[in-house]
């Protein structure tokens, strides 16, 4: 009975030493996020803007008139094609395009963790004052036990809409690289005369 009590005594300290970090990184995580969410709207408004540019997008790129019918990525890709036109050869054009796209896929990388964390620091910034709010009713200590649970509340509210955020952010932008992908196989197929599709895909 003595281990029991020193085992609980022992998780109880390390659940209660957590708690702060989890509310510090919460509160690091939701900065990071209302600073990527101006990022997001703006590169979405580009795109708008691009979009109504865009055209047909194989006469420009054929005639070197893309530049403001592309994203930055495409046509910096296309700019690296168009440097070696004649003298790069298939391999080197495939290897491009995967360093590219490999680039694009790992800057969604941040999201599609923040869609498990963010959650996850909310469960657990939730569970531990819950905890102390159940031995201070206990003791008929109700007002730290509204406090424990207006605390609890909040950060799964902040965990939660962390992950929602990350998750529609994470779906547009994944429609996005698909896109970019889709343009860059094309401008290497006009640029090299290669078909570059099944390569990388």
């Amino acid at each position: 009975m003595q281990i029991i009590a020193v085992l609980k005594t022992f998780i109880y300290l390390i659940a209660s030493s957590l708690f702060l970090p989890v509310l510090l990184i919460l509160s690091c995580l939701f900065v990071w996020m209302v600073v990527y969410s101006g990022a997001f709207f703006r590169q979405w408004i580009q795109r708008i803007r691009i979009r109504k540019q865009a055209g047909n997008l194989a006469q420009k790129i054929a005639s070197g008139q893309y530049r403001d019918s592309l994203p930055f990525p495409v046509v910096k890709i296309i700019r690296t094609l168009e440097s070696h036109k004649g003298s790069a050869d298939h391999v080197l054009v495939i290897n491009l395009l995967r360093d590219a796209e490999h680039h694009m896929w790992k800057a969604l990388d941040p999201l599609k963790i923040m869609i498990r964390i963010g959650p996850g620091l909310g469960l657990i910034g939730t569970l531990i004052p819950m905890g102390t709010g159940l031995a201070s009713l206990g003791q008929g200590n109700l007002g730290q036990l509204s406090q424990d649970l207006v605390v609890a509340f909040t950060t799964t509210v902040v965990g939660m809409a962390l992950g929602l955020l990350s998750y529609f952010y994470f779906t547009v932008q994944r429609r996005w690289v698909e896109q970019d992908i889709k343009n860059m196989e094309l401008a290497a197929e006009l640029l090299t005369g290669e078909h570059t599709g099944h390569e990388i895909s």
